[in-house]
């Protein structure tokens, strides 16, 4: 995942300032050296690191954190303002026209994903925005470019303008200006040719679309796994059509993400979204603050928040709480909460989105999955009457289920025993509940959510 390696590190040395009673000039010289080293080691650019250490130096001295009695506090602030400042502040978000269709035109280097992406970014639109939109099929240059978008429009649900091969991009993009606005469609989303590296004919062609069509966002498409060369890609693409954003794409595969902290610093111009899998649907709106937070290892409620609300069947997760609370709760019920949970993702993403969580192995996560999915086989293979009542689940039955599920005793009776907890767990939560009594640790007003 983008970032790991410097969000470990940065993590390690604010847990080490936390560690001063007090910071002197010394300290934070220390501290400063740590971050470059960090940020070098995370392929950040050099100057965006020495402007990065200045700036916080610089309003480290401004606050006075050296006369405060915690100036950790203090210094992790200013060090997450700076990452923020640094990814774009607030300009990661589209801006939509109101009265008329808002016309996108992707373009990007050959090989970076660009036309995959034109259909993710019209599934996000379409379902997490609810937008009408268009697809314009303009890379007529790719083999079975124009087939792939329209296999993927199909996917998404949504229309697409094509004219085959044969007709001039430019052409496809007017006609398909035409039609967004004679059928009233919310967004366009132009899918440009790209190719090996940036060229005069590639650019003459980009210009005379922009030129005919005047999009209200050139967006370009990078891959984070290029480092620095997506920096020098981007500028060349700005120089040329004036971009108005960037989507990066494998930011799930990239662990330092040097070019996500130095590209918009050297362009100007903000990261919109990132891809983050393979799959339709996986392409977010990129959050700056969310992601500084996410670096320095604060989590990010919000995005597991915005994970559950479009993942998660939100009544049959009512209808299991209310049962766990009346203790009616049957490993039917576990059942289906164990498959909502996995619909948010990985075990290990989802502990990244929660402050303070401790950080699991690959080999720890492999085995948490793998024991949810041992639960689902084995729940799976029991009987209605099994599920409900558990109680019933002697050694005969027992050694039926293992058959069936290909399972021994031992892993049965682990998921009766994880069973019996939660409903223990709950059992409590009714006592806390009639008692009025907050359970420990629990802050007044109840659950922080």
């Amino acid at each position: 995942m983008a970032f790991e390696t410097l969000s470990e590190r940065f993590s390690g040395i604010l847990k080490k300032l936390r560690g001063q009673s007090r910071l002197t000039e010394k300290n934070m010289e220390e501290m400063l050296q740590e971050i470059r080293v960090a940020l070098f080691e995370a392929d950040v650019n050099f100057k965006v690191v020495k402007t990065f250490v200045d700036n916080i130096k610089e309003k480290a001295l401004g606050a006075k954190v050296f006369d405060e009695l915690n100036p950790s506090q203090m210094v992790v602030k200013i060090v997450r303002d700076e990452i923020v400042e640094l990814l774009g502040s607030d300009q990661s978000e589209l801006c939509y026209q109101k009265s008329r269709p808002t016309v996108i035109m992707l373009v990007g280097l050959q090989g970076t994903g660009k036309t995959t992406t034109a259909g993710k970014l019209a599934y996000l639109m379409k379902n997490k925005l609810n937008k009408k939109v268009l697809l314009a099929a303009a890379d007529i240059y790719r083999p079975a470019a124009i087939d792939q978008l329209v296999t993927l429009a199909k996917t998404v649900g949504v229309d697409i303008v094509n004219m085959g091969d044969k007709v001039n991009p430019v052409e496809i993009a007017k006609a398909a200006k035409k039609k967004a606005f004679d059928d009233r469609y919310d967004v366009l989303i132009i899918d440009t040719a790209g190719r090996l590296t940036i060229d005069d004919e590639l650019m003459n062609e980009l210009a005379n679309i922009k030129k005919d069509v005047i999009p209200d966002e050139i967006l370009l498409l990078v891959d984070a796994m290029s480092g620095q060369d997506a920096v020098n890609t981007a500028l060349g693409f700005d120089k040329k059509l004036g971009l108005t954003g960037v989507i990066m794409s494998k930011l799930d595969s990239d662990t330092r993400g040097g070019a996500a902290l130095s590209i918009r610093h050297l362009t100007g111009v903000p990261i919109k979204f990132t891809g983050v899998g393979e799959k339709i649907e996986d392409l977010d709106i990129f959050y700056p603050d969310r992601m500084a937070e996410r670096i320095l290892g604060m989590g990010d409620i919000l995005t597991l928040v915005e994970k559950a609300q479009e993942k998660i069947d939100e009544k049959e997760m009512r209808k299991s709480a209310a049962k766990m609370m009346e203790g009616s709760f049957t490993l039917n019920d576990m059942l289906e909460q164990m498959k909502q949970i996995r619909k948010l993702g990985s075990l290990g993403g989802i502990l990244k989105l929660i402050p303070g969580m401790p950080k699991i192995t690959p080999e720890q996560q492999q085995k948490a999955e793998k024991e949810l999915k041992d639960f689902e086989t084995i729940i799976n293979s029991m009987t209605l009457e099994e599920r409900n009542n558990p109680s019933i689940l002697k050694n005969s039955r027992k050694q039926r289920i293992a058959r069936g599920s290909g399972k021994t005793n031992a892993d049965i009776n682990k998921v009766l025993k994880k069973y019996d907890s939660m409903k223990q767990m709950m059992k409590q939560m009714q006592q806390y509940k009639k008692s009025g009594k907050l359970p420990p640790g629990m802050p007044p007003g109840g659950m922080p959510f």
